[in-house]
């Protein structure tokens, strides 16, 4: 596992869980997505489909930003790369 871009997915889903532009459920979404993705007890290819999944799904929702969109896409993207490393 590459610790560094674990680091830096946890940092980003902290932020977005912060930002107060993004939908309530969004925010929770993400904090739910941190919880989950530092549960050591799955494999992380588990934990990272699980989260890159649900995340799309809210990055379809209608009531996001365009900029919490590219942040959910961001994040999404950094956890593909870990999940192949």
């Amino acid at each position: 596992m590459n610790k560094q871009l674990m680091d830096e997915v946890l940092y980003l889903m902290d932020e977005l869980s912060q930002d107060v532009s993004v939908p309530k459920n969004v925010r929770k979404h993400a904090v739910d997505s941190k919880t989950r993705l530092q549960k050591e007890s799955e494999s992380l290819d588990l934990r990272c489909a699980t989260v890159i999944s649900q995340l799309d799904d809210l990055a379809s929702d209608p009531n996001v930003p365009a900029h919490g969109r590219t942040f959910l896409y961001t994040i999404i993207s950094k956890l593909e790369a870990l999940a192949k490393s």
